[in-house]
């Protein structure tokens, strides 16, 4: 037995283990505004989770509290104010309206008027609840009534421009969508501890690229039926399943190492990525786009999952393949322990899921 190689592997699956795979709310802030002749209105919705730790609040539950939120309105106004930029400051002087509970008691949601629209052009910056890295903040553009641009903003997000009277095309939909999709399937460990746990086994490069033709069957369906309204099973369904297809990976591993039953790793991930794909479209409901606005965002945020998916599959597939070349010894403990850690990780999620909704 290669320990150095095992220990390697052991710590790798680890830290995925100690990654949050919990299920909404997903690390975003939305902020939608509304372009008039006069004006800008808007509103900036946050999750609890998010507004808590920058107030120094402990427990995010207690912001549904009305006393609460009037004793902390000038703070959360004042937080706003300096990590949104809008038009030389604008949101400075942005009359504020009240603060209402949304999304299932998850978020909060104020909204703002801004007097005064500057011609041509609208520049926009935000850096809000950075302090997560994964944190991201949405925004749709409105005018006349029509939704015309959408942004995201990260940490390292640079300005962007609304261009009054201009309607985005296909290819700036899909610089904003193509990443979000890769972002979103990296900073979600259970999507990349399923795909690993179809690798553990190896195989030929054309079992290979089944499995994963097979995983983006499944879940470009059920992403499509789901943005598009078509079937949608509750988040407490889904996520609980998402990480029982983990342990069902991990256990049909080990009875392939000990000779038992065939491998059946393509039909598991066309089944298993219908259910992931369900997982997906939650995320980009979240965006709030309107069903005319869907079509190429979905394309493309689909791509981006796509990409991020071989590119995991693509390091992860090589890295175990180098490891069996240069250490044949040690391939049956790769599957054998590997198995046993994604097994570990999708039990604990699926008890933290379940039970404890998380």
């Amino acid at each position: 037995m290669n320990w150095p190689v095992l220990r390697w592997l052991v710590t790798l699956f680890a830290l995925l283990l100690t990654v949050p795979a919990a299920a909404h709310p997903v690390p975003f802030s939305y902020l939608d505004l509304e372009v008039h002749d006069d004006a800008v209105t808007g509103r900036v919705r946050a999750h609890l989770t998010d507004i808590a730790p920058i107030l120094g609040i402990a427990d995010p539950q207690s912001l549904l509290d009305p006393q609460v939120q009037a004793a902390r309105r000038v703070e959360i106004e004042r937080y706003l104010a300096s990590h949104i930029a809008f038009e030389n400051d604008g949101f400075a002087r942005a009359e504020w309206g009240p603060i209402a509970v949304v999304d299932e008691n998850e978020a909060l949601e104020l909204t703002f008027t801004i007097k005064g629209t500057p011609e041509g052009a609208l520049a926009l910056d935000t850096d809000l609840f950075t302090t997560d890295p994964n944190h991201q903040t949405f925004v749709n553009v409105y005018e006349d009534g029509d939704l015309r641009q959408q942004f995201i903003f990260s940490d390292a997000s640079k300005p962007k421009t609304y261009y009054r009277g201009t309607t985005a095309g296909a290819f700036a939909v899909m610089g904003t969508f193509i990443p979000s999709g890769v972002h979103h399937i990296m900073i979600g460990p259970d999507h990349i501890l399923f795909l690993v746990g179809l690798l553990l086994l190896g195989g030929s490069l054309r079992q290979l690229v089944t499995i994963v033709t097979a995983f983006t069957l499944g879940h470009s369906i059920t992403l499509t039926l789901a943005s598009l309204d078509i079937l949608n099973p509750p988040p407490w369904l889904i996520e609980p399943a998402i990480a029982l297809s983990i342990v069902v990976v991990g256990v049909d591993n080990l009875l392939q190492r000990r000779g038992e039953g065939r491998d059946l790793r393509a039909w598991a991930a066309l089944f298993f990525g219908l259910i992931h794909g369900f997982g997906f479209a939650n995320v980009l409901k979240e965006f709030g786009l309107p069903q005319e606005a869907l079509g190429w965002s979905l394309f493309s945020f689909n791509v981006g999952v796509e990409l991020g998916q071989l590119a995991i599959v693509a390091v992860v597939g090589a890295l175990l393949e180098v490891i069996r070349r240069r250490r044949p010894a040690a391939s049956g403990w790769i599957v054998t322990i590997g198995s046993l850690v994604v097994i570990a990780a999708g039990g604990y999620w699926f008890v933290e899921r379940v039970f404890f909704g998380g």
